[in-house]
C-alpha cells in the first residue's frame, strides 16, 4: 500500500513530526496530510532546525537518511510526500 494512502501511517508520521519538533501546542490531527511543512504558507511553520530533527527522527525510527538538503526539502513538503517516500508501493 503506498504510504498516501495508509490513514494509519500518516496519523503516526504527524505525531513524529510534533514530536521531534517539539511543538507542543499542534495537535497532530491539525495537520491536514497536504499542508506544506516549510516556508511562507506553513501552518506548522517549521524551519531548517526543524527539518533535521524531522531527518534525524526518520533515520531512527526507519533507517532511512536523506543527506541531500533539497532532496529533503522535496520529501518532507507534506506528510503525503513523506509517506510516499517511506512507502513508495
Amino acid at each position: 500500500m503506498k504510504g498516501s494512502d495508509d490513514q494509519a501511517f500518516k496519523q503516526y508520521l504527524k505525531e513524529m513530526i510534533v514530536d521531534a519538533c517539539g511543538k507542543d501546542d499542534v495537535s497532530a490531527a491539525e495537520i491536514a496530510d497536504d499542508e506544506a511543512l516549510f516556508g511562507d504558507q506553513a501552518g506548522l511553520g517549521l524551519d531548517s532546525l526543524d527539518g533535521l530533527q524531522i531527518s534525524m527522527a526518520i533515520q531512527r525510527e526507519f533507517g532511512v537518511r536523506i543527506s541531500d538538503s533539497k532532496e529533503m526539502r522535496r520529501i518532507l513538503h507534506s506528510v503525503n510526500g513523506l509517506a510516499d517516500y517511506l512507502r513508495p508501493e
